[in-house]
């Protein structure tokens, strides 16, 4: 009877423990705060610093979300590496211009005309339509682009970041850098901080803003691939900024900003993949902002550029073709002079070796034009050239480039 009684002694408390556990397990799943709390009383308290306090959420609320991820304690390194506040202080200064220019064109003659000739000449008119960038460089509402962007067109429109919109007024034109002034009369305008392109390095990071393709308002991201590039063909005066930064069709006169958000460059041209047989990646090409602010000063004081001119016009003269003149390296070689111009009146000829400007040796035929221009009209300059064995220096007087507008 004893044992009996003891083995059911042992039944109930084995059920006795397996119910309590069961009812532990369903208050920890359904009520797993309880646990938490437990636990919070009984930690010793920390020696260094208080944990941060952790709000729990009340009894019944709703789990937090799947994707919730605790902060990173990693320093923010995509977030310093982002450009948008440089945007944000240039981008609304860079607007959009459409042009339009009537163009007359011949038409060839249809299949009637040709049959029974007689017929004279005929010529059609057609509005062609182009589009590109600018950027407002002061309250006035000045703009600078791209000569080739406003050429010979009739009808010049501005369209601001904001949506506004306004017929813009060539204040004046420089071909020989391929830059333009324009202006436009609406208040409160967005202005570009001009920065400076003489502290531009190869690898410093920029950002084109403009209208590539219509599409408004577009940035891309380079460096600086290389400066004072010359003698590429696109302008008179070039000394551009080379960049990787993608510059298409409507970037022309748009911005080129470093990453403070200022004015490095214009943009004015690309070498693109499509286009050049040589299969490169995309070559972009800025004029750097402080060639722009000479020409600016210049067309707001002026009307124009005032450079200087010898009447010479010059090309390359190789370091072979030097050795066989028995010079150290090459220079410039006359190869026509200006009737009645100043370099024709000092006595200069065609075939002379133009070695120096004012004692400067000239690197190339671009070197000396850029010399000679920036002389100040009027002023005397002495030339170092080289007739068959003879060396002898020469004054010349420098005038004033005749407008090329």
């Amino acid at each position: 009877m004893t044992l009996r009684k003891l083995g059911l002694g042992l039944v109930f408390l084995s059920g006795a423990v397996i119910g309590g556990l069961a009812l532990a397990f369903l208050v920890v799943y359904f009520r797993p705060e309880l646990l938490v709390r437990t636990r919070s009383v009984a930690a010793p308290e920390p020696t260094l610093a208080a944990a941060p306090a952790v709000n729990l959420p009340p009894a019944g609320a709703a789990p937090a979300a799947v994707d919730a991820e605790p902060a990173d304690p990693r320093p923010a390194v995509v977030a310093e590496r982002s450009f948008a506040l440089a945007v944000h202080r240039a981008a609304p200064a860079v607007v959009n211009i459409y042009t339009a220019r009537v163009v007359t064109e011949q038409v060839q003659p249809n299949s009637f005309e040709q049959l029974f000739g007689g017929f004279g000449p005929r010529y059609e008119q057609h509005v062609q339509r182009a589009l590109g960038s600018g950027v407002i460089i002061d309250d006035a509402g000045h703009i600078i682009t791209n000569n080739h962007v406003i050429a010979n067109a009739t009808v010049i429109r501005v369209r601001l970041a904001d949506g506004r919109s306004a017929d813009a007024k060539v204040v004046g034109r420089d071909p020989d850098t391929d830059l333009a002034l324009l202006v436009i009369k609406l208040a409160k305008l967005p202005v570009m901080t001009l920065g400076r392109s003489d502290r531009l390095q190869v690898g410093d990071e920029v950002l084109a803003i403009g209208n590539p393709l219509g599409l408004q308002q577009s940035v891309t991201h380079g460096i600086v691939s290389a400066t004072d590039r010359k003698q590429l063909g696109l302008a008179t005066f070039e000394n551009f900024i080379q960049t990787d930064a993608a510059i298409n069709e409507g970037n022309s006169g748009g911005a080129l900003i470093d990453a403070a958000g200022e004015l490095v460059g214009i943009n004015t041209a690309v070498i693109a993949k499509n286009s050049d047989p040589t299969g490169v990646e995309g070559i972009g090409f800025a004029i750097p902002v402080n060639l722009a602010r000479g020409v600016i000063r210049e067309i707001l004081e002026r009307g124009h550029v005032v450079r200087g001119w010898s009447g010479i016009v010059a090309d390359d003269f190789s370091d072979e073709q030097a050795a066989q003149y028995r010079l150290p390296h090459g220079g410039v070689v006359i190869t026509g002079l200006y009737a009645n111009g100043p370099a024709a009146n000092a006595g200069l000829r065609a075939g002379d070796i133009l070695l120096a400007v004012n004692g400067r040796v000239l690197r190339n035929a671009q070197d000396g034009l850029t010399q000679l221009a920036s002389t100040s009209p009027g002023v005397t300059v002495k030339l170092r050239v080289q007739r068959g064995a003879e060396v002898r220096e020469v004054d010349c007087k420098v005038v004033q480039r005749p407008n090329q507008v």
